[in-house]
């Protein structure tokens, strides 16, 4: 575990984006269907201010996305570094973008974890969150994989 001295906690800039794609990745938090870079372009576009980052000893150790829709916020693509957990990084993380939220005038934040990751399920219990009885449904309108396969097809043509 890498000690963590006086996190710097700051909006995304465009030089984030690998070391961000790449911090996603070693949290096991990328599935085929998200392009990563698209999700951040996409975050950008409708909220720049929502992708947070946590710099320690130079590098990316953190990062959080938010958002408020004016229902509900939403908490996505929260990781912390292996290298870096247990030293309340994610707790901090969590602290701003509810801070944020609430700012906003929302009243209750949402967030969704798959149901085998038990740790992360503890995780967010200890900071006060509960399993509502919902079901979460979701429909994928744009399957960034497919995408990027017809383009690479019509490129070679």
């Amino acid at each position: 575990m890498t000690p963590a001295p006086h996190p710097l906690l700051r909006a995304y800039r465009p030089s984030d984006h690998d070391e961000l794609v790449s911090l996603w990745s070693r949290c096991g938090l990328l599935r085929p269907s998200n392009d990563p870079g698209r999700d951040i372009q996409r975050k950008l576009a409708y909220d720049p201010n929502g992708l947070l980052v946590l710099e320690a000893d130079g590098r990316l150790a953190g990062a959080v996305m938010a958002g408020y829709d004016g229902h509900r916020g939403w908490v996505n693509y929260l990781a912390v570094d292996p290298a870096y957990q247990g030293q309340g990084l994610g707790r901090l993380l969590m602290h701003e973008a509810e801070r944020r939220l609430l700012a906003a005038g929302c009243p209750k934040v949402n967030l969704q974890i798959r149901t085998s990751n038990e740790q992360v399920v503890a995780f967010y219990q200890h900071l006060g969150y509960d399993v509502d009885d919902v079901i979460s449904m979701g429909k994928r309108l744009i399957d960034d994989a497919a995408a990027t396969s017809a383009r690479r097809e019509a490129g070679s043509q």
